[in-house]
């Protein structure tokens, strides 16, 4: 609904009035439907508090009572559904005109939701997720879950698409020859990582480190006693040398950044230990050779690998000005006499591998060669063992035997292409870029016809437990108990909910779902203006997510109340953080829990990340922040703008002989003073200016622009904010609808699909059942228990992932697939790395 101001509003509130109350009254009169007859105090709430704009005259927002039976609302579920968002929200009546009681309005509201829920209890429909693909993330964890080797995804597949605020929706995850192509070559990447490969042909992978990433500090993983640099896990194929090649960074005009300091050196670690050190040639230039260790033996496996400056003093040195913490915000600032600004590391490569000697044992060749053959005899019986539990794990089911002799195949041409190391590479490439591993598919049962609803697999159950709670494929104790049957049990049920929840891999909670839902992954784009806010550097900009990230774990871990994340009065912060709200005593890159003092740092709105994703470059935004709000906290959709409103007028700040200064609000009060603007405004500034008091990286300030900052404002409701904690205070009346949006919101994640009106019913119920406390386990084992997550309805498939599906090269020649073709796509994936 959208609000909208017009004079005569009174009059035609009359003229309407009248005759929606005539056809209200007739249509209890005519007959006697007790649904009619109950709804008759129904339609007395409307005519008095909404026909007189929401009329098929006027249709202010573009909706219109007649568009709603109130005696069967479940005919016309999602204009109802609006209503009764717009109410539990209290953005409805607008602010100024007549407004129920509470005891009124809640009476009228849950009526309608007992009629919607009602209908949909005799006609339940589970919905019918398409083909669900494993986006990059899911994609990741099951790699790192089956073989114990963490690899980036972001270099070997594109980025996922995203809808309804998630990039695990089945309906976005879309298939293309191409892509499939894709997990082909990544599949051969990560095999000869897994198993190891001596015969590799030697490869640069280069690291790179962000412009903004601020390197006058330790920074986590490389060595004590240095500053700055990177730390990686590198995953080495071989027992071979390697070269580490490093980058400095350099001034526009081909200086070394940080010339003026002497004596820098820079240290190459490998677990910790140095293996090269480095000296720096302060006048060394752009075009000059890089920086290069001799061969270094390193064995085959995941290795830690830092390049990082040694310290040689301790804060600022005979600076005339204070340095920035975003030290390359200027790069001339780098080649100043005064400044101590040191050399920076741009980037870290690792060439090899050279003079190959082998695969050392490492924790993945561990985990993949269960047994070792001693003979020709034994090859093969190991190989079923090793390729068969891979392949139960990976396709998270038991393996069919057509599929199992097909990767019997395929080991068989690997192992007379070499050795038994590379039959089992083989196979497992296979195994990586078969579809049963790369989609989550969920088979129609054959006696189930089209538009019925039936339960999917104890198997299929498993794989949507796990992939909502871990991100990952179920492990073998879940896969076990699915295979026996038992998950449909309630008991064994919770039991595997709530162990799924206490191990770490439901981390994946708060880096997924936290994440896309908080808008955190904004962070990654945020570029706070360097002149205005010199020490925002990446630096903080990752602090202040992890952050966020710790306190929703927390949630999950303590099993605490969900409203909590708005009214906690602790948060995790590590020294640059800490510094940054100024917090004392907190030393160290090590995140710790703190008590916090200061009640308008409670909850998210109160954390650095939310605040700095909802503003822009220079400014405070109270339209992103009330947006933020309205849609991420209670889940109503703000309005949009209409086309060609003017931007927000920006201070002048080269306004030839005098500066012009203006404050967010003076420039919002006059953006918003007219129609079509005012409109919107009035719902979602007041809740933006509450939060002004925080800047736009978060961190508390009096004055904007040099005037004090005005944080004062009338919500729609009429309740008056004046700073975050009463923002928080206002929210909380509303503690219903913000349950209601954090349920769906879990609800959308969990079923990789959109949600809409006809899943309502099923979130009420889900915080229904919840209980009082509304503990975040409770609301996961009702969302697990209930019929969307636990069904579906048999519909005709679409074609478009299944033609694309027919087209993968391991589905297009089923059981004709040969170790050559495998190592043809590998090897293209190789040379171009």
């Amino acid at each position: 609904m959208k609000y909208i101001a017009f004079s005569g509003i009174l009059l035609i509130s009359a003229l309407v009035y009248g005759q929606v109350a005539r056809t209200a009254a007739g249509s209890v009169q005519k007959g006697a439907d007790p649904s009619q007859s109950a709804a008759a105090s129904g339609h007395e709430f409307v005519n008095q508090y909404c026909a007189a704009c929401h009329n098929d005259k006027v249709k202010a927002g573009g909706f219109s009572f007649t568009q709603v039976d109130l005696a069967h609302p479940g005919q016309n579920a999602d204009q109802a559904e609006k209503v009764i968002l717009k109410l539990r929200t209290g953005m409805m009546p607008p602010a100024g005109m007549p407004r129920p009681q509470a005891d009124v309005l809640n009476s009228f509201v849950s009526d309608l939701e007992t009629r919607i829920d009602r209908a949909a209890a005799t006609h339940p429909n589970p919905g019918a997720p398409a083909l669900h693909r494993l986006n990059r993330a899911e994609y990741r964890n099951s790699i790192r879950d089956l073989l114990g080797l963490d690899v980036d995804v972001e270099t070997l597949l594109p980025a996922d698409s995203i809808t309804h605020g998630f990039d695990n929706m089945s309906e976005a995850l879309t298939v293309t020859p191409t892509l499939l192509e894709g997990y082909v070559r990544a599949a051969g990447k990560i095999s000869r990582l897994a198993v190891g490969d001596p015969t590799m042909l030697p490869i640069v992978d280069t690291y790179r480190v962000a412009t903004n990433f601020s390197q006058i500090r330790h920074v986590e993983g490389t060595p004590f006693g240095t500053r700055g640099g990177i730390s990686v896990v590198h995953n080495f194929p071989a027992d071979a040398e390697y070269v580490f090649r490093m980058t400095l960074v350099f001034t526009r005009n081909t200086f070394l950044f940080g010339s003026t300091m002497q004596g820098e050196q820079l240290e190459v670690s490998v677990n910790g230990q140095r293996v090269a050190l480095l000296d720096i040639d302060p006048l060394m230039k752009t075009g000059d050779n890089d920086l290069r260790t001799p061969p270094i033996p390193v064995k085959a496996g995941p290795q830690t690998i830092s390049a990082s400056f040694i310290q040689k003093g301790d804060g600022p040195i005979d600076d005339f000005l204070q340095r920035p913490e975003r030290s390359l915000a200027d790069d001339f600032s780098g080649q100043i006499a005064g400044l101590t600004n040191p050399p920076h590391l741009r980037d870290l490569g690792i060439m090899g591998p050279y003079k190959a000697t082998g695969v050392s044992e490492t924790d993945t060749r561990r985990r993949i060669f269960t047994c070792r053959p001693a003979t020709l005899a034994e090859e093969e019986p190991c190989a079923r063992e090793i390729v068969s539990r891979l392949a139960r794990q990976a396709y998270r089911k038991p393996v069919s035997k057509e599929s199992f002799e097909d990767l019997l195949h395929v080991y068989g041409e690997g192992r007379d292409y070499g050795n038994f190391d590379s039959g089992i590479r083989m196979a497992l490439q296979y195994i990586l870029a078969n579809p049963e591993f790369i989609f989550r598919f969920e088979r129609t049962p054959p006696n189930v016809r089209p538009g019925e609803s039936y339960r999917v697999s104890d198997l299929e159950l498993a794989s949507r437990l796990s992939y909502f709670l871990w991100s990952s494929l179920p492990d073998e104790e879940l896969v076990a108990v699915a295979s026996q049957g038992k998950l449909r049990d309630s008991a064994v049920l919770q039991n595997q909910v709530k162990r799924l929840l206490a191990d770490p891999r439901s981390e994946a909670l708060a880096k997924n779902f936290a994440a896309q839902w908080l808008h955190l992954r904004g962070l990654a784009d945020a570029n706070p203006d360097v002149y205005l806010y010199p020490d925002s550097d990446d630096n903080l900009l990752q602090s202040m997510r992890r952050e966020t990230e710790l306190l929703f774990d927390s949630i999950v871990r303590e099993d605490r109340n969900v409203v909590d994340l708005l009214t906690a009065n602790y948060t995790f912060v590590d020294e640059r953080l800490a510094k940054h709200y100024g917090i004392p005593n907190v030393q160290g890159n090590r995140f710790r829990r703190v008590t916090l003092t200061d009640e308008n740092r409670f909850g998210l709105l109160g954390q650095g990340s939310v605040l700095t994703v909802t503003s822009v470059s220079n400014r405070t935004s109270p339209v992103a922040r009330g947006k933020w709000v309205l849609e991420q906290i209670l889940g109503v959709k703000a309005p949009v703008p209409p086309p060609n409103v003017p931007a927000l007028a920006e201070n002048n700040v080269l306004g030839g002989e005098a500066i012009q200064l203006r404050s967010v609000r003076e420039r919002m009060e006059q953006h918003r003073s007219k129609e079509p603007c005012q409109s919107c405004h009035k719902i979602m500034d007041p809740i933006g200016l509450a939060l002004d008091n925080f800047d736009p990286v978060g961190a508390w300030r009096t004055r904007d622009s040099g005037f004090p900052v005005d944080a004062s404002g009338e919500l729609v409701d009429g309740n008056k904010v004046n700073s975050p904690s009463s923002l928080r205070a206002a929210l909380l009346r509303y503690q219903d609808a913000y349950l209601r949006n954090f349920t769906s919101r879990l609800l959308t994640y969990a079923l990789g699909r959109g949600i809409s009106a006809p899943d309502m019913p099923t979130v009420r119920r889900i915080v229904r059942n919840a209980g009082e406390d509304h503990r975040f386990g409770s609301i996961v084992l009702n969302i697990v228990t209930s019929e969307p997550f636990q069904m579906r309805r048999a519909e005709l498939q679409a074609a478009g992932k299944e033609v694309a599906l027919a087209q993968h090269p391991l589905t297009q020649n089923k059981g004709q697939a040969t170790a050559p073709q495998i190592r043809g796509t590998a090897g293209q994936n190789i040379t171009a790395q």
